[in-house]
C-alpha cells in the first residue's frame, strides 16, 4: 500500500496462506501504516483491477509466491488517520514450484510462520482472530464467500 494520505476510503486485498506444515504466511510492513508488524501479504487495489487479480499481484509483489484466490474470508475496515482502508481477506493456495517467500516490495520480511506460535509475533489489530478462524475452517471444500460466476466479481455465501 501507497504511504500516500487518501481523501477517501480505498480498497485493499490481501490473502490467508497456510503451507502443508501448518505454517501461516506472513510479512513484516516496512511503511505506514501499521509499519514494522506483522501481516498477511496484500495491499491496495488498482484501478481497473478485479479483487482476485489485486490478490494475486500484491501477495507475488511482497513475497515472490504465486496463489490461487479462493474464498472471502474477512472484510475490515481500518481507519487510522490519514489512512482508511476496506480489506477484503481472501484464503489462497499455492501454485507453482516455489514455496519460499522473499521479502520484496513495501515488506521488510516474509516468512512461514507455525501457527502455534503466532502469538510471539506482533500483528496488526484483529489479525490474531482472522488467521485462527481460517485455519479452523480451511481444510473443508467450500467456506466464506466464493466467485460464484468465475469472473472476480461477485462473492456469494458457499452453500
Amino acid at each position: 500500500m501507497q504511504n500516500t494520505p487518501f481523501t477517501q476510503p480505498a480498497i485493499g486485498v490481501s490473502a490467508v496462506i497456510f503451507n502443508e506444515h501448518q505454517h501461516v504466511l506472513l510479512i513484516k510492513r516496512n511503511k505506514a501504516p501499521a509499519c514494522g508488524l506483522w501481516s498477511i501479504p496484500g495491499g491496495k487495489q488498482e484501478a481497473g483491477e478485479s479483487l482476485i487479480t489485486a490478490c494475486q499481484r500484491e501477495v507475488y509483489e511482497e513475497t515472490g509466491l504465486s496463489v490461487e484466490v479462493k474464498h472471502i474470508v474477512a472484510v475490515v475496515e481500518r481507519n487510522m488517520p490519514p489512512f482508511h482502508y476496506v480489506i477484503i481477506d481472501f484464503f489462497a493456495v499455492l501454485t507453482g514450484e516455489n514455496t519460499q517467500p522473499k521479502a520484496d516490495s513495501d515488506v521488510s520480511d516474509a516468512r512461514w510462520i507455525d501457527i502455534r506460535s503466532i502469538h510471539e509475533y506482533d500483528l496488526v489489530p484483529g489479525l490474531l482472530a482472522i488467521i485462527d478462524k481460517t485455519w479452523r475452517y480451511h481444510t473443508q471444500a467450500a467456506f466464506g464467500l466464493a466467485d460464484s460466476e468465475h469472473q472476480g466479481t461477485d462473492f456469494i455465501l458457499t452453500p
